[in-house]
C-alpha cells in the first residue's frame, strides 16, 4: 500500500473509533456543501473581500454574545449566535452602503474589518475568566465541534441549500449582468442582499471549520478551481461541493498524521490544490 493510501487507511480506522475525530469530519462535510454554493456565487460576483470583512466583524458579535453569556449567567447563549447576528448585520450594512451611497466598498470593507474586530477584542478582554473562544475564532475550533454546532451547521446548510434552489436563475442574472437584471424586471436589490445573507451564514458556518483568518480561502479556492473546468454556474457548485469534500477529507488525515492544527491544514491543502491547478493550466 503506497504512503497516501496507508495515510487515508490509518485515517478512517482512527474516524471509527474516535468520537471527535468524527464530529470534526461530519462538521468539515457540512461546510463543504455550504462553502461549494455560495462559494461559487462569490467568486462569479467577485465579493470575496466582502467576505472576509464579514469573516472579521463576526468577532464583535461573538464577544459581545460570549460577554452577556458570563457577565448575567446565560448559558442558552452561544457565540455562535452573536456571529450570525454580526454575520448579517454587516453584510447588510456594506450592500446598503454600496447600493444607496455609492461610496467606495473597499474603504467600507476595511471599515467594518476594524471596528468588529475591535469590538470583538474588547468585549472579550472585558469578559472574565479564560477566553480560549478567541483563538478558536481565529485559528478554528473543528475538533471541539458539539453535536449542538453540527446541527445547527446542518440546518443552516438546509437553508441556503433551499434559497439556492429558489433564487437559483435569479442569482445567476444577478451575478453576470445587473443592469440587465433590472431592466427584465429582476428585483436586484432584494436579491443582492439575500446573497450577501447567505455568504453571511456560510461565513458562519466555515468559521466554525478553518477560523476566520483562513475563511476567505477555504470559501474561494474550490470554487475557484471549479471555475477552471466550467463556466456553467450549476456544474460549477457541484464541482465545487466534491472539491470540498476531497479538500475536507485529505486536510483532516493529513492533519491526524502530521499532529497539525485542523483548520489550517484544511486551508493549507486548499491552496495546495489551486496551485497544482495553476500549473496544470500552464502546463
Amino acid at each position: 500500500m503506497n504512503e497516501p493510501m496507508l495515510i487515508l487507511a490509518t485515517f478512517f480506522s482512527a474516524f471509527l473509533t474516535n468520537h471527535f475525530l468524527k464530529m470534526a469530519l461530519f462538521a468539515s462535510l457540512s461546510a463543504s456543501v455550504a462553502g461549494g454554493v455560495v462559494g461559487s456565487y462569490v467568486v462569479v460576483k467577485r465579493i470575496v473581500f466582502i467576505s472576509g470583512s464579514i469573516a472579521h466583524s463576526v468577532l464583535g458579535g461573538m464577544g459581545v454574545a460570549l460577554y452577556l453569556k458570563r457577565i448575567y449567567n446565560l448559558a442558552w447563549l452561544e457565540p455562535i449566535y452573536g456571529a450570525l447576528v454580526a454575520a448579517i448585520l454587516s453584510a447588510y450594512l456594506i450592500g446598503w452602503i454600496r447600493l444607496y451611497y455609492r461610496q467606495r466598498e473597499d474603504t467600507v470593507i476595511a471599515a467594518l474589518w476594524a471596528f468588529g474586530m475591535s469590538v470583538g477584542v474588547i468585549f472579550i478582554s472585558l469578559t472574565p475568566g479564560y477566553n480560549v473562544e478567541l483563538a478558536n475564532f481565529l485559528f478554528g475550533s473543528i475538533l471541539w465541534t458539539s453535536k449542538a454546532d453540527l446541527y445547527m451547521l446542518l440546518i443552516l446548510d438546509v437553508l441556503i441549500l433551499a434559497a439556492t434552489l429558489l433564487f437559483h436563475s435569479r442569482f445567476l442574472a444577478i451575478c453576470f449582468d445587473e443592469e440587465q437584471a433590472a431592466l427584465q424586471g429582476q428585483p436586484v436589490k432584494r436579491l443582492y442582499f439575500l446573497l450577501l445573507s447567505l455568504v453571511a451564514v456560510t461565513v458562519v458556518i466555515l468559521i466554525q471549520v478553518v477560523g476566520a483568518i483562513l475563511v476567505i480561502a477555504i470559501l474561494s479556492l474550490p470554487a475557484a478551481i471549479a471555475n477552471t473546468f466550467t463556466h456553467r454556474l450549476s456544474k460549477m457548485m457541484v464541482i465545487a461541493v466534491l472539491l470540498g469534500v476531497v479538500i475536507s477529507v485529505l486536510g483532516m488525515s493529513l492533519s491526524f498524521f502530521l499532529n497539525w492544527p485542523p483548520g489550517a491544514t484544511i486551508a493549507l491543502t486548499a491552496t495546495a490544490l489551486y496551485l497544482l491547478n495553476l500549473i496544470r493550466r500552464k502546463g
